[in-house]
């Protein structure tokens, strides 16, 4: 089959794939869209790890407000070009970022941005807990880092479980999505803002 620059343009529309990668992947699947989409992001995957460490220096404030108006979400999501950045499905993975934020409360960003006097009284809190039950010294120091990534999940958006899809976490969609644009994807910051809250 004829590989057709509308081919390419339709795929890279559709995953803001290279078109390099694009072309590459059309070929490879017979210029079947649906096939070349499923090899693209197999491919990008692998790549995602890589390019975590990239800079980004653009991206775009991305905002939801909740329907009864009293709870709103603003995010700062960055990438590496301002041709992601102005991309339809960029905002589309900042606004379910945004909601997911506006139904589960993160506190913090990530384990690296809790602040050392909130982990050390955690801690404290469940050495007491731990002594409580009746647990050894030694026990209790093999305990807390399971308990403190329990207690990350449950405040830090990247690793909290990501509200419309239970087998991942809010750094696995960014993952995924490094993968499908093809550049790195990182929250720069968010606020949740709530009447009353």
């Amino acid at each position: 089959m004829e590989i057709t620059t509308d081919l390419i343009k339709e795929l890279r529309d559709k995953t803001s794939a290279g078109m390099l990668d694009c072309k590459k992947a059309l070929l490879e699947t017979n210029g079947d869209i649906e096939k070349a989409v499923e090899y693209l992001r197999k491919k990008g995957l692998a790549k995602a790890a890589t390019r975590g460490g990239r800079e980004t220096k653009e991206g775009r404030v991305i905002s939801y407000i909740h329907s009864n108006g009293k709870l709103g979400v603003l995010l700062e999501l960055n990438c590496e070009t301002d041709f992601v950045g102005k991309n339809e499905a960029f905002e589309e993975l900042g606004k379910e970022i945004c909601m997911h934020i506006a139904a589960s409360n993160p506190l913090y960003l990530s384990p690296e941005s809790v602040p050392a006097e909130v982990l050390e009284k955690e801690k404290e809190i469940l050495r007491s807990q731990l002594l409580e039950q009746g647990k050894k010294e030694e026990q209790i120091e093999k305990i807390i880092p399971g308990k403190l990534n329990s207690y990350y999940s449950e405040v830090c958006l990247l690793e909290q479980v990501y509200i419309k899809d239970n087998k991942k976490t809010i750094k696995e969609i960014l993952q995924e999505a490094i993968a499908k644009f093809g550049e790195n994807i990182t929250i720069g910051r968010f606020t949740r803002y709530q009447v009353g809250g």
